[in-house]
């Protein structure tokens, strides 16, 4: 998928685990989880606005466009283990 969730990144920098970003946001860490692993098909913007909310964030910073040839590429080396 041409867009990709970089929410781990901004969990690591806040030092906050899922469980508690969702309690906090509002969301099951089921749900959480199918956002932060790119599988989510679309996201309220409230539930993105209260995601930037928790985590001092801009949507710039949890989302962000990858060209096809990028995300194909990314996907080999996580397959791979690269």
């Amino acid at each position: 998928m041409p867009i990709a969730v970089d929410i781990d990144v901004m969990l690591a920098r806040r030092k906050m685990s899922v469980g508690e970003l969702a309690e906090r946001v509002g969301i099951t860490p089921a749900n959480l989880a199918v956002l932060k692993n790119g599988r989510a098909k679309a996201v309220r913007f409230t539930t993105l606005a209260a995601l930037c909310e928790v985590l001092d964030c801009q949507p710039g910073d949890l989302l962000r466009w990858e060209t096809a040839e990028n995300a194909e590429t990314k996907e080999t080396e996580d397959v791979a283990g690269g």
